[in-house]
């Protein structure tokens, strides 16, 4: 089995023409590439998953742009920007909770038009080019980082729960939940257990966290997400890391549905609860969660779509939210590539310099 933190979650291609996503869908059984060129495809992409976790969204969004700035053809630098506008809108409509898809293509924008009126076009598509590098390699950075903040909560022999996927797979390398857990490897601990929900509907945890792990050498156990609650009873779980796609000024944060539900346990069980975020998704004109929009997904991914025939009623009806919110006071810290911010987290937010 490939280590996953060996395999490439976004990036661009060495002719530099195509982004190259690991198809997030067809794991853990298939290892299966894609290089996408076109608008339609970066946007389905985003969309049905192919690439997820909220640093890989920027990653490969800033990329994405990156793609089709590069294919306008034209001098014009006024119709490049008109052009570069549309496509950033576009790509944006993906999906609506990842703060980080918003602030990598807003990243670029910004870049090209403080530039517009010094380059030429050939010149602005190279910025952006560059600028979609540094997101890239500064996801790297951040990520490590948070794993090293992450690392110093943890004790040997430790069980982690974790919720979804918030690993390598998640961002440009190493993650944010699990970043922790690869520091502790590189520093030769082999004897902590990670417990990963099986996150339904579409299974994250069983398909992507438990492979991650697994096929990192770490002692895995897949629970069905009903079981959280008996094992932190048995007291096999010492300490919970998950991640966020939107934090909000006041601490609340959204990540994938049922997270709110493991803070609950957590405090009920007295289990230190974190969230792991780089400051990117900390979202400061958020100022709570109930602010943050959730994604509604469509009823055939609880209904059918990992069933050889449709497991519910015909007619029956199905909510879907993505994501739901954590509320700030069962969170015990967030682990940024600053540092650990603790209640009250806007003062900690302020202090770290986050705006």
């Amino acid at each position: 089995m490939d280590n996953a933190l060996k395999l490439d979650t976004v990036r661009l291609s060495e002719d530099r023409k195509s982004l190259v996503i690991l198809d997030q869908t067809l794991l853990p059984r298939n290892i299966k590439y894609l290089s996408l060129v076109k608008r339609e495809e970066i946007w389905e992409a985003i969309y049905k998953l192919r690439v997820r976790g909220a640093p890989a969204i920027g990653c490969a969004a800033a990329y994405g742009l990156y793609i089709l700035a590069s294919g306008y053809a034209g001098d014009d630098v006024d119709g490049f920007v008109e052009y570069v506008k549309g496509e950033k809108d576009y790509l944006n409509s993906s999906r609506p909770t990842a703060v980080n898809l918003s602030w990598a293509l807003n990243r670029l924008w910004t870049c090209l038009v403080a530039n517009k009126d010094k380059l030429s076009v050939k010149e602005l598509k190279d910025l952006l080019g560059k600028d979609a590098d540094s997101i890239y390699q500064e996801d790297v950075a951040i990520s490590r980082s948070i794993g090293s903040y992450g690392f110093e909560l943890l004790h040997h022999g430790d069980g982690i729960l974790t919720h979804c996927n918030a690993g390598t797979l998640a961002t440009a390398k190493y993650g944010t939940a699990l970043a922790p857990i690869y520091i502790a490897l590189e520093h030769g601990w082999n004897d902590l257990k990670v417990y990963c929900d099986e996150t339904r509907p579409l299974l994250q945890g069983a398909r992507l966290s438990a492979f991650e792990m697994q096929s990192a050498g770490v002692y895995t156990t897949l629970l069905c997400d009903n079981m959280a609650s008996i094992t932190m009873k048995r007291g096999k779980i010492n300490i919970v890391f998950v991640g966020a796609d939107r934090v909000a000024a006041n601490g609340d944060f959204a990540n994938k549905i049922g997270t709110s539900g493991v803070a609950i346990l957590a405090k009920h069980y007295g289990i230190p609860f974190y969230c792991c975020a780089p400051t990117t998704t900390i979202d400061m004109a958020t100022a709570t969660g109930d602010d943050i929009p959730i994604e509604e997904r469509k009823p055939e991914e609880v209904t059918e779509m990992w069933y050889k025939e449709r497991m519910a009623p015909d007619g029956v009806h199905v909510d879907n939210p993505a994501f739901d919110v954590t509320d700030h006071t069962l969170v015990t810290g967030i682990i940024t590539e600053k540092g650990i911010a603790y209640p009250p987290f806007d003062k900690a937010f302020k202090r770290m310099g986050i705006k």
